[in-house]
């Protein structure tokens, strides 16, 4: 394999890498469920809804065959999901295409998923023309979707925060909730874009969310309201929203009341009353917070024995992030209990939280539990920085760079895998991508953008960093100076002529389907 040149693995623009997470994704093929219908394909529906797929499919193929929208929609649905019949994607779309015809909205929807997902412009294309053909009598869904296809960059050459905008306002303005949300976020600066951040704009469309009944954008304003931008808090307006969201049963508001004591009143005590009140509600990170200011003695004495119980309780519910706690409490007692970390950090990395897979993956490299598993420790690392998570991207790099842990080298996998970390902040990784290009690994060297990394990466707290640029720049000359000057601006401001649009994914190894059975023995 050729390699690609570092120069285009470069990323420091305005995009964020963790927009595939930000954004709300449409719905999966196989997490929809055919809703209910009258009429001939009722008894087809039914079928399918009870679980008994095949009986649907018999019922739904000769309504099917005879132009009935209903049964069209879930023959194509059946053939995408493969519940019932063989699992087809271009039978998917043949009857998807079918309903489409006869105006049957969800088939429209599905078609737009498959299609926009495709690799083909033209397919994509497709999906467009008939979302807007469907915006026209339906925008609050297809104007919803043609947005977010627009900041995914699906549907123009580069993510298009103008037209996601456009169409997520003319959903909003149809009195799409979920758009009006959208709408909140990204004026936030949640999907990146931080020169279009308008906090003002952000509050009107949250509120414009909770006029309509909405629970959690009546959380999500008394928040922001309370402990958000300085020039826009209102302590009155923020409490009042608040408490129709706990009366709507939106327990996050005893969440957003305690961060507004912790953090902007600094009343320890009156944060953890508020977060005692969402513990009672159920609400599992008032669980976290009112364990962690028992462990802690944040505002009332320390009181470990409770705090570890209420973590236990989350963590029993499957909750990654007690899980982790309670795994790193095993790790740091005076006598650390490998085997219970182990299987917390195993439900914590089961339950998709990256860092507990990082943890998980490098517990497996390193040998401790009985002997060292290469194979489970590249899949669990893999999975974390397919989740975006910056150590676990650079962790995984460093391997493949060096041909470590049963990987063969791949400076190409290794250098989107640190570009994708740096894009994040991550210091090393931000190092490594400067050494890459100093010293011309797999691409042509760079000194003047190499010495900007390094830089950067010293910036970033890397002490090796300035050891680098400090050696790089003892060999410029006064143009070579100014070049390298310009560089870490362009990188710094996202001008760099060789950021590209968006990160490409590491081929890296998938993770396995079901986690490893625990080590009988622990050295």
């Amino acid at each position: 394999m050729r390699l690609r040149p570092l120069k285009h693995l470069l990323i420091f623009s305005a995009l964020t890498l963790s927009l595939n997470a930000a954004v709300p994704a449409a719905p999966d093929a196989s997490a929809a469920i055919p809703a209910a219908a009258e009429g001939p394909a009722k008894d087809a529906m039914d079928a399918f809804k009870a679980g008994r797929h095949a009986k649907a499919v018999e019922l739904a193929k000769p309504l099917a065959d005879q132009g009935n929208a209903e049964a069209l929609y879930l023959m194509g649905f059946a053939s995408e999901s493969g519940q019932g019949i063989e699992a087809s994607k271009d039978k998917a779309l043949e009857y998807y295409r079918k309903a489409a015809a006869l105006k049957h909205k969800d088939s429209i929807y599905r078609l737009s998923f498959i299609l926009l997902a495709s690799e083909k412009e033209e397919e994509r294309d497709q999906a467009r023309e008939a979302l807007e053909t469907a915006a026209k009598d339906d925008p609050t869904v297809a104007a919803r979707i043609l947005g977010e296809a627009y900041l995914r960059g699906r549907l123009s050459p580069a993510p298009d925060p103008d037209k996601a905008i456009f169409w997520w306002k003319h959903a909003a303005t149809a009195g799409d909730i979920p758009s009006l949300l959208l709408v909140a976020r990204f004026y936030e600066g949640q999907f990146g874009f931080p020169e279009l951040k308008d906090p003002k704009s952000a509050l009107a469309n949250y509120e414009k969310a909770a006029a309509l009944g909405d629970a959690g954008a009546m959380a999500a304003l008394g928040s922001r309201l309370l402990s958000g931008d300085e020039k826009n808090r209102d302590e009155k307006k923020g409490r009042e929203w608040l408490k129709k969201a706990i009366e709507a049963k939106e327990y996050t508001a005893y969440l957003a009341l305690g961060d507004y004591e912790e953090n902007v009143k600094k009343d320890l005590k009156a944060a953890l009353a508020e977060y005692e009140r969402g513990k009672d509600a159920g609400q599992m990170d008032c669980i976290l917070r009112t364990a962690d200011f028992y462990i802690g003695g944040k505002g009332v004495e320390k009181d470990s024995v409770r705090g570890m119980a209420l973590l236990q309780k989350a963590a029993e519910t499957g909750n990654p992030i007690a899980n982790f706690r309670l795994a790193a409490q095993a790790l740091s007692s005076e006598k650390p209990d490998l085997l219970v970390a182990y299987g917390h950090l195993l439900k914590a990395a089961s339950g998709n939280l990256a860092e507990a897979q990082n943890e998980l993956g490098l517990l497996y490299l390193s040998g401790k539990l009985a002997a060292a598993d290469s194979a489970a420790g590249v899949a669990w690392l893999t999975r974390a920085a397919q989740g975006g998570f910056a150590q676990a991207q650079n962790n995984l790099g460093t391997l493949y760079e060096r041909g470590a842990a049963g990987l063969s080298q791949n400076i190409e996998n290794a250098g989107q895998l640190y570009a994708a970390a740096a894009n994040q902040g991550h210091g090393p990784a931000t190092l490594a991508l400067a050494r890459l290009l100093n010293d011309g690994i797999g691409t042509k060297s760079n000194p003047e953008k190499a010495w900007a990394l390094a830089t950067l990466a010293s910036e970033r707290g890397v002490e090796d960093g300035k050891k680098l640029a400090t050696d790089i720049a003892s060999k410029f000359d006064e143009k070579q100076r100014a070049a390298a000057q310009k560089e870490l601006d362009d990188v710094k401001s996202g001008k760099s002529s060789d950021t590209p649009s968006k990160v490409a994914k590491a081929p890296a190894p998938k993770a396995p389907a079901a986690p490893p059975a625990a080590p009988k023995k622990v050295k």
